[in-house]
């Protein structure tokens, strides 16, 4: 199906005082975008699971330019990669005027009531798959 595309509004209390989004808010946005992803539009399609527990393993931000309050939304695409048994890989590229971010977060699935870890149900992993996006390998130089 390709990349899931979240609009999610800026608020002033975002900015910081140098008049663009603090680079910690600019990751609660992407936390937004993902929820409305692996929660809201789960349920919509009667998935219930993600919402009962998952958990950022590791997050990675690279920043390209200052996202500007005035921008009024921050778009962001979202796809999955590397959708394992029990963690996948979301990838982000957040838009305003134009790309200010790309970043990834290793996402787990996670049992709230035993503490720990479990495995992605078949419904969870179906659902992800339709918004993995195919990485092209890497040619190889010739010699």
């Amino acid at each position: 199906m390709g990349a899931f595309v979240a609009e999610v509004p800026l608020r002033w209390s975002d900015m910081d005082a140098f008049g663009h989004v603090n680079h910690a808010r600019t990751i609660t946005l992407l936390e937004e975008a993902r929820a409305e992803l692996l929660f809201t539009e789960a349920e919509r399609r009667g998935l219930l699971g993600m919402a009962e527990g998952m958990v950022v393993a590791r997050v990675v931000i690279d920043y390209h330019s200052p996202l500007n309050y005035r921008s009024g939304t921050l778009q962001v695409q979202m796809s999955v990669r590397e959708l394992k048994a029990a963690s996948f890989v979301l990838d982000y590229t957040a838009h305003a005027d134009e790309v200010v971010a790309t970043a990834e977060t290793l996402m787990v699935p996670y049992d709230l009531r035993a503490g720990r870890p479990r495995r992605l149900s078949t419904d969870e992993r179906e659902f992800l798959d339709e918004w993995c996006v195919e990485v092209p390998e890497p040619e190889l130089g010739r010699a």
